[in-house]
């Protein structure tokens, strides 16, 4: 168990369960990042704010700061915004794309707004995480479906219920609650964990 883990386990002893989940979405993620490969995230409501959340904490540094390598520095010339520059990891939420979002719901279907960005957008070896409460949000249940057909690893974080969601997901991670609010009080300290974890393992010297 890692020392993130077991933070988050006595901050959040209800999550004891899910170690394993989360430990394997960890991995998922080493190694679509090493693969150079991305992250896209989706949400409906208040999930969209944790996918932007989540992928802000990936782009540049959370807990460590993450400097750029000596071989990176030298392909700037401005020495002073080389040294600010930070590494980070590609990870898109595709919630915060207004003018995609908008264009296909008006003119085609907005359920279908995010299935037509991770068409558009994912390739195979990359991963997709939806966040739903219910598990059952048309739109992220819709783009998890597309991202399977084109050979995206799905990973959801939802509510304790069984799902669409966890139909179309390689990886479930349910948080112990049916409750909207407490749902995602929940997966606040999930995705903290896993983007921490995550930079550890890749800028942890």
């Amino acid at each position: 168990m890692s020392l993130q883990y077991s933070d988050l386990i006595e901050r959040y002893p209800a999550l004891n369960h899910l170690e394993e989940k989360i430990s394997k979405t960890v991995d998922i993620l080493e190694d679509c990042f090493r693969n150079d490969h991305k992250l896209l995230t989706v949400g409906n409501g208040g999930s969209s704010a944790d996918a932007e959340h989540f992928c802000g904490e990936l782009q540049k540094g959370f807990l460590l700061k993450r400097p750029l390598s000596e071989s990176d520095k030298n392909l700037f010339q401005n020495k002073e915004m080389a040294n600010k520059l930070q590494g980070g990891f590609p990870a898109i939420s595709l919630t915060t794309m207004h003018a995609s979002i908008s264009a296909f719901s008006n003119d085609v279907d907005p359920v279908l707004a995010h299935a037509q960005q991770v068409w558009a957008l994912g390739k195979k070896g990359d991963v997709i995480i939806g966040f739903s409460t219910s598990g059952n949000s048309k739109n992220v249940v819709y783009a998890l479906e597309v991202a399977r057909a084109k050979g995206l690893t799905t990973i959801s974080l939802t509510g304790e219920k069984e799902s669409f969601c966890t139909q179309y997901s390689d990886v479930c991670i349910q948080a112990p609650s049916s409750v909207t609010h407490e749902v995602q009080e929940f997966h606040l300290p999930i995705y903290h964990a896993i983007c921490i974890e995550i930079e550890r393992r890749f800028f942890d010297s």
